[in-house]
């Protein structure tokens, strides 16, 4: 799935470690990414937890979506901050799952994000 994902290439988020129902990614914060108020824009943090929580649910095999997440900011991170997430499988049941993804600067954790997630119907085969 990595390799399809223009946007998060495009962001320079990097595809670090993935497995059964986990991920670890990493994004360098450019100075493009930060707010009016020097810090990163909060979208860019939800869109970068977003991704690890992509690749922890696709890591199985199954094509998988998004059906809701949420992200509380801790702490701010800046221009030049490189960001480490680790996002792992906490539940699934039938086709839903739930993900927690938390983002690091350095050791400091700055965002915890939940996503829940929906696996696709594997579409129909020709015989």
């Amino acid at each position: 799935m990595y390799a399809n994902d223009l946007a998060s290439r495009h962001l320079g988020i990097t595809l670090d470690d993935h497995g059964d129902g986990h991920a670890t990614c990493s994004m360098t914060v450019t100075e493009t990414m930060v707010n009016g108020h020097g810090i990163t824009h909060g979208g860019y943090v939800f869109l970068f937890a977003d991704t690890t929580f992509a690749m922890a649910c696709n890591s199985i095999g199954s094509v998988t979506v998004a059906s809701g997440g949420d992200i509380t900011f801790l702490r701010p991170s800046r221009t030049g901050d490189t960001l480490t997430a680790h996002g792992r499988r906490v539940a699934a049941t039938g086709r839903s799952g739930i993900y927690d993804v938390e983002v690091f600067r350095g050791e400091e954790l700055i965002a915890v994000y939940r996503g829940r997630s929906r696996t696709l119907p594997a579409p129909p085969t020709n015989r």
